[in-house]
């Protein structure tokens, strides 16, 4: 009986010995959650210098929280703070949204409506002008629309582009208009392509959160992430 369980007993020994240098072996992978934008803004010039695999996930911030919940993300960047008790916020940064234009658009008209604070005025020629938007970022345009000019954003926009990256690339040196947030839009307008409009009265501003679980494995690997971020802010 001996020598018959002895052999597969050493090579289970042998394959458990192995199984477990593989994982120490093995890189980490961190999953994180974020907008496109986002993520070309901080952490795409980043990502061949990291000592971990990385994958990045897209979507919308409610299904982010509850991926982050199950355990199927480790980090997510969002403005929503949700309300799953296995779950932690931490604010770092917030972002500002913004009217900007192409630098080649005529707005002076406008900027002198609004320098009169004409605000009913300058809104019914903001919607005579061409727009730039995207499908899933809608609501910039919408929260924005309704702070500053008191009504809902009755008119469409004219190209609805992938993403806000697009939205600058074509709104470099050329005319039209786009509300987007304004760390996306900095280099553009420190370059001349794009003019900042208007920040509005009372700006419209979100908080930025880093979201974890409460309990993690990767806590030195989602700090490394996070100070990445923070210096991108």
């Amino acid at each position: 009986l001996y020598n018959y369980v002895i052999d597969p007993l050493k090579k289970l020994e042998t394959g458990e010995q192995h199984f477990h240098k593989r994982a120490l072996d093995e890189r980490i992978t961190i999953s994180i959650g974020m907008c496109f934008e986002t993520f070309q803004y901080t952490l795409e010039e980043h990502i061949a210098q990291l000592p971990f695999n990385l994958i990045i996930k897209f979507g919308e911030y409610p299904q982010m929280q509850q991926d982050l919940d199950n355990g199927l993300l480790d980090l997510i960047i969002t403005p929503q703070k949700g309300n799953q008790q296995n779950l932690q916020y931490e604010a770092f940064s917030k972002e500002r949204i913004v009217l900007i234009a192409g630098c080649q658009t005529d707005t002076s008209t406008l900027e002198a409506l609004l320098s009169a604070n004409k605000i009913k005025e300058a809104a019914q020629l903001l919607k005579k002008q061409l727009w730039y938007s995207t499908a899933a970022d809608m609501d910039h345009l919408k929260n924005y629309w309704s702070t500053h000019f008191g009504e809902h954003p009755d008119f469409s926009p004219n190209y609805i582009v992938p993403n806000i990256s697009s939205i600058i690339r074509c709104l470099s040196n050329n005319t039209g208009f786009s509300i987007v947030p304004d760390f996306l839009c900095a280099e553009a307008i420190a370059s001349g392509k794009i003019k900042l409009i208007w920040e509005g009265t009372s700006p419209v501003e979100n908080i930025l959160y880093f979201g974890t679980r409460k309990k993690t494995m990767y806590q030195e690997e989602i700090g490394q992430l996070e100070t990445l971020l923070k210096e991108k802010w």
